[in-house]
């Protein structure tokens, strides 16, 4: 009897230990690594193209990671920042799987919608993640939306005919959740007596003066780079993007530097800072922990309080100073839309004339 067929497999060469993708009836396939973890990720993205319809595929004949692999693999390098389109497609692809395509109704969606938002438990002995950690509404509907923008592209593409609707749950009202001056003092109080949390007090002031995002801060440098931002200390100007980076719907643009926090930036490059959030000489891509710290420290847990919410604040208090809401909108990257949606009620002319001419009873000045 012919021996069966043992399909897609990893291979370590012995003489070189580079791991190769051996397939049956298709040769062997180099992955270039000697890493495990980065070979098997190989071997994924190999199933994923050798499986891939030539032709366009009704839903029921492509599989809803063959969608997802074709949007990343073709779109996702076109974006400004494709890492988002990754962090949306790992639980996507957890979900999902081998479903076909066709298996896209608006209860499944919601069933997606279900098993995001349980809680985290781990086996108490392997320690393995037993349910995924618990996720906003806001951020199931981004996934979604990744989801149906790759239907979407594989449809546009050819890939694929009568494709599904997905279903994204209802938007979420915005946040309206900003700091008091007594708040804000708290919290960075908190981080600066903290020796681990220092660097977040850094944070706290450019977001509450500057309103900027948070990852465009922690890629803030004091020299010009590709990467990220910088602050010119010379003449008081922030570039919260990089030379190579492009312009998305997450506006970015340049701004002057506030008198009182310009003062912290001169201090801090004169101590020879790269990164203006440093961590022990070494820029900071996480602040997860250390803000959870401060938080807690400042008494604000369970009140809502994220690292978004200082440009929540920075926005707030502008429109209380009686900021020009234009002018506002410009500075902190935000539509005029959403100025007047979110943050014009705090505005102290808000609907002033509104309630002087309703005041009059009708009568002309």
């Amino acid at each position: 009897m012919p021996q069966q067929a043992k399909g897609p497999r990893l291979y370590r060469r012995k003489d070189t230990g580079i791991y190769i993708i051996r397939d049956t009836g298709r040769g062997e396939r180099s992955t270039g690594t000697r890493d495990r973890r980065q070979a098997e990720a190989a071997l994924a993205q190999y199933l994923a193209d050798r499986d891939r319809p030539s032709g366009p595929a009704t839903p029921d004949e492509i599989t809803v990671a063959e969608v997802l692999s074709i949007y990343a693999s073709e779109h996702a390098p076109t974006v400004a920042d494709p890492a988002r389109i990754a962090y949306a497609i790992e639980p996507l692809v957890r979900f999902w799987g081998d479903l076909p395509a066709s298996a896209i109704k608006r209860e499944t969606c919601r069933a997606y919608g279900r098993q995001r938002r349980k809680v985290t438990k781990r086996d108490p002995k392997t320690k393995e993640v037993l349910e995924t950690a618990p996720v906003s509404v806001g951020t199931i509907r981004k996934e979604l939306g990744t989801l149906a923008a790759g239907v979407g592209y594989c449809a546009s593409e050819g890939y694929l005919v009568n494709p599904p609707t997905v279903h994204l749950p209802t938007k979420p009202q915005p946040k309206d959740r900003w700091l008091t001056r007594g708040e804000a003092a708290r919290l960075l109080w908190a981080a600066w007596r903290n020796p681990e949390a220092k660097h977040i007090a850094r944070f706290i002031l450019i977001g509450l003066y500057t309103g900027t995002r948070k990852t465009a801060i922690l890629r803030l440098r004091f020299m010009p780079n590709t990467t990220g931002g910088h602050v010119d200390t010379l003449n008081g100007q922030m570039y919260r993007r990089g030379s190579a980076q492009l312009e998305t719907k997450k506006r970015q643009p340049p701004i002057r530097i506030a008198p009182r926090l310009l003062a912290h930036l001169r201090r801090w490059e004169s101590r020879q800072d790269r990164w203006v959030i440093e961590f022990r000489g070494q820029g900071v891509g996480s602040i997860k922990t250390a803000w959870a710290t401060a938080v807690r420290d400042a008494g604000l847990s369970n009140t809502g309080v994220t690292p978004h919410t200082l440009r929540h604040t920075a926005i707030t208090w502008a429109m209380q100073a009686g900021g020009d809401i234009y002018e506002a909108a410009g500075y902190f990257g935000v539509s005029i839309e959403t100025m007047f949606k979110v943050y014009a009620h705090h505005h102290p002319d808000h609907q002033s004339d509104a309630v002087a001419a309703v005041g009059r009873g009708g009568r002309k000045l």
